[in-house]
């Protein structure tokens, strides 16, 4: 069997002193009382005892009747078990085989799966002694880790001693052991499968000696009279029910820790475990024994039980000490996991922290009260869904208000231990509501917590990069990684928790639905998912038959008195608050009670007025029958208040409000100050102020603007859209425009951040550094998308000759895109443009199409270059565009002024860009060779075509079968491409894929000499070691000369690039 050191490994990978240990050898008298160490005795200094534990004798040699009766009743308990569980046992049986034959070999190595356990039960006993010593054998030859780790984990040394002198002692209880060996694994490894109920195998632990001394305590017949032998008959059947629960507690531990090899012998067996029943039964046998003795009044068995009792609370103290222990060291186990390309993928992969979110969402609900949440975790449904492997999603449905985001986070604290990850959809928040953002911040949780799964991110990102969580086929490539992981035995038992389904953009929420759906069919892991009752989410989850369907509609009675709970608490704080007298406090309380109609937002939007600055507690009475009972009904009453207030302050909150309903993500205070022009006159106190009166609508938290909740957004757009936005949205959003691209013009300049040097890496700019354009961030990423909505005649006035965009492209289009890099956002900016020029197009307005083309074509070309180091924008960028490049030629004066020839270019962007037609459907993959000579394309007519690149012409069309999404070059070859099937020889394009192997490490630019040069990696001209001039990719495989100021790059083609530089 496994054992303890064999969990502890990795902690060995890092090449720790091992530690001096005492071997502890069999006692030599039956009266033995202590244990002795080997020869040569160790130093005493490092023997010191360790143990949390307290000095106890050692198990002694039992006489042969108690030998006998342990034995009977162990075997007889395994027989039971084989009885009731007979697949459980076979694949239990067939592991032990495995190892059995392996001896100290790896037994995954054995493939024989063949169940060699003896049916006699006196040959299984030896078997199970051979393994048992096997375990504590490997403990003793592995190499011990520090000291300090060594005393940490004394105390589950000391269950592995008792365990190996017990089956010294009497070795026909073998079976007894050999579950728990692997048990002592489990605690200890802070890596370990998130399946197996770790609690239930700690209270096993705990409990190992009092198991053990049961049999002798209670069923000695040579310690109780006669009067006591039909009790010792009882309790003896009580005792074989409590051992073959533990037994087959600790096979399907067994069966469980070891389904990584064998998986093909294990089957569904697994899966079907019910961890904390199995628990919940250990338990109850436990309780049933002590109910039959405290109903015979023999205080004899009561004294045993209680010696007994008083050992078991010892070890529990030691075992608890070590899960502190190995809790503290589970963080710094998984960093070693990350090596510095798994946390580059992470950064890119990253999205939001759902875990940093769901702080924020609890703050902005007023924090998470228990009793609000408590009620479903004992209901029928929940209970259900938790037990009945077969059903693994739960849907959770109810209108707005009902309080379904703080029931989700109150199950993920419950689950703690099996929600592996989570996300909260928000609907106001543009970047977290589409499907690839879920899958995205559930996947980045998942790694963090389980960092072993990043590698199958990685399989896919080290030939894509960002381009894999970003372009057009994002939610498949995360989707098919998703569901690869899902393989992985550690989220067999896993949970994932998605809150608001009716949050997630409607394109893409049926995306997400069929997804979740999905992988709730081919995985045991488990789903919780909460939504509006939306006929679209209906119609997909409804006729399901693994969902378990908790809708809060039908649980109004139980919702209510949770609302009610809720109340008393909000109450509470404000008497405490507000000094209520026991009437006021009362009149409020039965307000809130009698119109709550079991909405929880009701109920926190109603004392949030309350609880504000100038609500006074004589007034309270009256204040709280104001607000009338249902949202709507109390969003309105709330417009009214604002209609009412007095001077501009009533203007300036409609119009506040008209920003926030329109805007694409939450704002900060500066941003709103940029976009709302009645209010940009106000300092900070004032603006929160402002804030403030539309707070049934808006929430002010850490300077950023919010709304309460979905549901008061909906109804500013749908019933009081005429009070806050009279002339209509698209003039809203014009307004929104002109105002971004007014404060872009006026803030955005070269060096904006005065870095200085053109080789300034983004990843060395400080945050304080990006202060002058915090107040521009939200108009550097969305300028674009007001102008799309802000309607044909503004859109067309906005795009003439001498138009605001016009006079923008040519004065301040270099300057953006050097923004966009700082602010980390560059692929908006591409987005960007291509939106503008589709708005051209479609609007047929002639006149800046020739700019925003060019403009598009820079950007594609160059944004790599700008996003590396910010001020490329104005080196590598302008340098090696083509000669008429209207974007070159508009900021000709920006060229860097330290090269006096510069590289010859093309005229024209033309000559880059080519139409390549063949493929019978769409094309998913693109990918050129590492000379540039062929382009590879693979499509869902399930070919690849190979091109020339030069001509265009098809040089050859293999059939692979299906479509490939992912291609990628050797860099050391051009004819050797990676695929989704393995890698192909183009070559030789008869001969099957191969696997692919070669490394993806990067090696870091080193400059070859001082003065001019090129970084070793071929990626940057340098000067003394500073970084100059960023090449392009197609300039970067060339063979380069250096000349004192000059820099030459020879191609295969003859063509040779040639630069001069001060």
């Amino acid at each position: 069997m496994p054992c303890l050191c064999d969990m502890l490994s990795l902690f060995r990978r890092r090449r720790l002193v091992p530690a001096p240990y005492i071997k502890i050898s069999r006692p030599t008298s039956s009266n033995a009382s202590r244990l002795t160490p080997t020869q040569p005795e160790p130093d005493p200094k490092l023997t010191q005892p360790t143990s949390i534990i307290p000095n106890r004798p050692a198990v002694q040699r039992i006489p042969a009747d108690i030998e006998d009766i342990r034995r009977q009743i162990w075997n007889e308990a395994y027989d039971k078990v084989k009885g009731d569980e007979p697949d459980t046992v076979d694949a239990y049986e067939k592991i032990l085989s495995a190892q059995l034959a392996a001896g100290d070999a790896d037994p995954s190595a054995d493939r024989n799966l063949i169940n060699s356990i003896a049916k006699n039960a006196e040959a299984r006993q030896a078997q199970m002694k051979t393994l048992v010593g096997q375990g504590l054998d490997k403990t003793e030859k592995e190499a011990r880790i520090k000291e300090k780790f060594n005393k940490a984990l004394q105390p589950i040394n000391n269950v592995k001693d008792f365990v190996s002198i017990a089956v010294k002692s009497e070795p026909t209880a073998a079976v007894a052991w050999l579950g728990i060996t692997t048990l002592m694994d489990l605690v200890a490894n802070p890596l370990t499968e998130s399946g197996i109920n770790l609690d239930g195998v700690t209270y096993v632990l705990e409990r190992v000696e009092w198991y053990w001394e049961l049999a002798q305590l209670l069923l000695d017949p040579g310690k109780v009279d006669d009067s006591l032998v039909g009790l010792q008959s009882l309790l003896r059947g009580h005792t074989i029910e409590l051992y073959k629960k533990l037994l087959l507690y600790q096979m399907q531990s067994v069966v469980l820790y070891n389904k990584h090899w064998a998986a093909v012998i294990i089957g569904d067996v697994f899966k079907r475990n019910n961890w904390q029943g199995q628990v919940d039964s250990i338990k109850k046998a436990e309780a049933s024994l002590r109910d039959d003795m405290e109903q015979h009044n023999s205080e004899e068995l009561k004294s045993r039980l209680r010696r007994i009792d008083n050992m078991l609370g010892h070890v529990r103290l030691g075992v608890k000490a070590v899960e502190s222990v190995i809790q503290d060291q589970t963080q710094v186990v998984r960093q070693i996991h990350h090596d510095k390309n798994d946390q580059k993928c992470l950064q890119d992969l990253f999205i939001v922290n759902p875990v940093v979110h769901e702080k924020e969402i609890k703050k902005t609900k007023g924090s998470l009260l228990e009793d609000s949440y408590r009620w479903i975790l004992d209901h029928d449904d929940f209970r259900l869904f938790r037990n009945d492997p077969e059903r693994r999603l739960l849907w959770i449905k109810g209108d707005p208000g009902k309080g379904k985001t703080m029931l989700l986070c109150g199950i993920i604290d419950h689950l703690k231990s099996q929600v592996l990850s989570f996300y909260f959809c928000q609907a106001t928040q543009t970047e977290l509501r589409s499907a690839v953002s879920v899958l995205r911040g559930l996947l980045w949780l998942l790694c963090h917590r389980q960092p072993q799964l990043t590698s199958l991110v990685r399989s896919k990102y080290d030939s894509q990069g960002r381009k894999l969580f970003e372009d057009g086929y994002a939610f498949e490539s995360l989707k098919r990684i998703f569901l690869d992981m899902l393989k992985d035995p550690c989220l067999q038992e896993a949970v994932f928790v998605v809150d608001a389904l009716d949050e997630c953009s409607d394109d893409s929420r049926e995306d997400l639905i069929d997804f979740i759906l999905e992988a709730s069919r081919l995985s045991s892991s488990k789903w919780i998912v909460s939504g509006r009752n939306w006929l679209d989410i209906e119609e997909k989850l409804d006729n399901i038959n693994q969902t378990v369907r908790l809708d809060l509609e039908l649980n109004k009675d139980l919702i209510s008195k949770a609302v009610d709970k809720y109340i008393k608490y909000k109450v509470d704080q404000l008497e405490h608050d507000k000094k209520y007298n026991k009437k006021t406090r009362h009149d409020v309380e039965n307000h809130l009670i009698s119109n709550a109609d079991g909405t929880f937002l009701w109920v926190a939007l109603v004392c949030e007025k309350l609880a504000l600055p100038k609500a006074r507690a004589r007034n309270a009475s009256d204040t709280v029958k104001e607000f009338p009972p249902g949202l709507n009904p109390l969003y309105k009453r709330m417009m009214a208040y604002i209609h009412d207030l007095e001077g501009k302050d009533s203007n300036r909150c409609k119009k506040v409000l008209a920003t926030a309903s329109l805007v694409y993500r939450p704002v900060e205070l500066q941003e709103l100050r940029v976009l709302e022009k009645s209010v940009e006159d106000l300092d900070d106190n004032d603006l929160k102020e402002i804030v403030a009166l539309c707070g049934s609508f808006l929430t002010l938290r850490q300077g950023v603007v919010r709304f309460v909740h979905k549901s008061a957004k909906d109804f500013l757009l749908e019933d009081a859209i005429e009070k806050i936005l009279p002339s209509g949205a698209a003039h809203q959003h014009h307004a929104l425009f002109s105002r971004s691209l007014d404060a872009l013009s006026e803030t955005l300049k070269r060096d904006v951040c005065k870095l200085g040097d053109p080789g300034f890496l983004i990843n060395d700019v400080p945050p304080s550094a990006l202060e002058p354009l915090n107040s521009v961030r939200y108009s550097c990423m969305y300028w674009v998308d007001h102008l799309h909505e802000s309607g044909y005649t503004n859109i067309s006035n906005a795009l003439r000759d001498d138009g605001p965009v016009a006079t923008f492209m040519h004065n301040k289009y270099l300057y953006w895109l050097e923004s966009l890099s700082l602010l980390g956002i560059m692929s908006n900016g591409v987005k960007a443009v291509q939106m503008l020029k589709g708005i051209i197009t479609n609007t047929a307005v002639p006149g800046l199409h020739s700019l925003v083309e060019d403009a598009r074509r820079f950007i594609l070309s160059h944004a790599r270059a700008i996003e590396i180091a910010p001020l490329q924008a104005y080196a590598s960028a302008l340098v090696f565009s083509p000669e008429h490049s209207l974007t070159r030629e508009l900021f000709k004066k920006e060229e860097p002024d330290w090269m006096v020839l510069k590289p010859r270019m093309e005229a024209d962007w033309n000559a880059y860009e080519k139409t390549l037609e063949g493929h019978g459907n769409w094309v998913r993959s693109v990918v050129f060779s590492a000379d540039g000579q062929r382009i590879v394309s693979g499509s869902d007519d399930k070919t690849v075509k190979i091109w020339d690149a030069a001509t265009g012409a098809c040089e050859q069309t293999l059939d692979v079968g299906g479509t490939l999404y992912h291609l990628s070059f050797d860099p050391t070859s051009n004819a050797l491409l990676s695929t989704d099937i393995g890698l192909l020889n183009l070559d030789h394009p008869a001969l099957p894929p191969a696997v692919n192997d070669w490394s993806t490490e990067i090696t870091l630019p080193r400059v070859r000499h001082s003065g001019w040069g090129i970084s070793t990696d071929g990626e940057w001209i340098v000067e003394d070691g500073k970084k100059m001039l960023w090449l392009p990719p197609d300039y970067q495989r060339g063979m380069p000369a250096i000349g004192r100021s000059t820099v030459a790059i020879g191609y295969r083609s003859g063509r040779v690039l040639v630069m001069r530089l001060f």
